[in-house]
């Protein structure tokens, strides 16, 4: 094997030096690889001390240093909005967008409750209805879904079997009375319930309370309307009779059901090319040239750790080299530690600068602030104004 040339302290960064090229064509990063390897190199101990690499680990290690540093702030942001990144339409990149908290996420997830309260939600509420027969009680809902067609088991959302709302019951004591203030029930929508002509406007809560009472006295001296249902099979009360069910006129029943294949669907939303995890969440590699001095200083230190962990490998080859009358131990060990120290340690210090940055910390932050300046003007004196 031909012997291969280490470092000679200079290097010239060309389009396509890098493993991945992500930031090749960037010019600032062609200029920083070169200075980067001089600077790794001299930290390193040259050229007092030979640096057994060449050109192409430097630029590999600045390469994965810039990638390593924008997957770390990313990562972040990526925890931060993800509630409200999840279902976006991936187009572009969020590299420097700014994100907007939003319900989206939140009202999805209240969606799935609502709908079992009958009050909004992704699964449809469909109408069925099976006919009364006098004398019968007990009714299969899912032999009458099936009948139409459906398939798949229901669940009974709503059942249209109560009394007739007490106000159509509601009789006027005060109708007559000749005042001439002609319906005036008509503001709360009473006016056609009742047979006089003419009104006297009483308070509302006069009104609830009488309908209370016809609610009142239905409960105790008639049979109240009510049901049971187990296993779709609904059982009615009190029970029909040829008085209540005119074949033909009033017989059917009406209810609302749900299927529960479609509730139990965890599906809704069949559109493609949308943020469904963290792995396709639009974020791209840095551009080199936006990031600001206090992260590139960063993506130097951890390239330095980097340049010291793959000479460590290097050194691990051979770490007693024979010389004449002697023996030189390499320091293969003391630059692996450094190295895996460094990189750790660079990692723990960007990861608590990027939760110091978080919303809930500036929020905090923010909040502490009010708080003080508060307390510094509760303690300036009130100037008093004479006229």
């Amino acid at each position: 094997m031909s012997n291969i040339a280490i470092w000679n302290g200079t290097s010239t960064f060309t389009t396509g030096s890098t493993p991945f090229g992500f930031y090749d064509s960037d010019t600032e990063f062609q200029t920083d690889a070169d200075l980067i390897a001089q600077w790794c190199t001299r930290r390193l101990g040259f050229p007092i001390v030979e640096i057994e690499l060449q050109s192409g680990s430097f630029y590999a290690a600045f390469e994965e240093a810039v990638t390593t540093y924008g997957n770390e702030v990313y990562q972040y942001k990526v925890r931060e909005n993800y509630l409200n990144l999840e279902s976006t339409v991936i187009g572009g990149n969020y590299n420097n967008q700014v994100i907007t908290p939003n319900l989206g996420s939140i009202i999805r997830i209240s969606d799935t409750y609502a709908e079992e309260a009958g009050a909004g939600g992704t699964t449809t509420w469909h109408t069925g209805s099976f006919t009364l027969i006098p004398l019968q009680q007990e009714y299969d809902l899912q032999a009458a879904v099936s009948a139409s067609g459906v398939t798949g088991s229901i669940e009974l959302k709503k059942l249209f079997f109560e009394a007739p709302p007490a106000i159509v019951r509601y009789f006027d004591p005060y109708a007559g009375t000749g005042t001439g203030i002609q319906s005036l029930l008509e503001t709360f929508g009473f006016g056609q319930f009742s047979p006089g002509i003419n009104f006297l406007l009483m308070p509302v809560y006069f009104d609830i309370q009488k309908v209370q009472a016809i609610q009142l006295n239905d409960q105790i001296r008639k049979a109240a309307y009510s049901f049971d249902i187990h296993n779709n099979k609904v059982r009615i009360f009190p029970v029909p009779d040829y008085n209540t069910v005119v074949p033909g006129v009033n017989d059917q029943m009406y209810f609302h059901y749900i299927l529960t294949d479609e509730r139990d669907n965890p599906v809704v939303d069949n559109r493609t090319n949308l943020v469904t995890n963290v792995s396709n969440v639009p974020y791209t590699n840095p551009v080199y040239s936006q990031i600001n001095s206090i992260g590139k200083q960063w993506i130097r230190q951890y390239t330095l750790a980097l340049i010291k962990e793959i000479l460590a490998y290097v050194r691990g080859k051979y770490s007693n080299i024979p010389v004449p009358g002697a023996e030189v131990v390499l320091n293969q060990s003391d630059l692996l530690t450094d190295a895996r120290k460094e990189k750790e340690d660079l990692l723990t210090q960007l990861r608590a600068m990027l939760d110091q940055t978080s919303r809930n910390k500036q929020l905090e932050q923010q909040a502490a602030e009010a708080d003080s300046t508060q307390k510094m003007f509760d303690k300036v004196p009130l100037a008093i104004y004479y006229f």
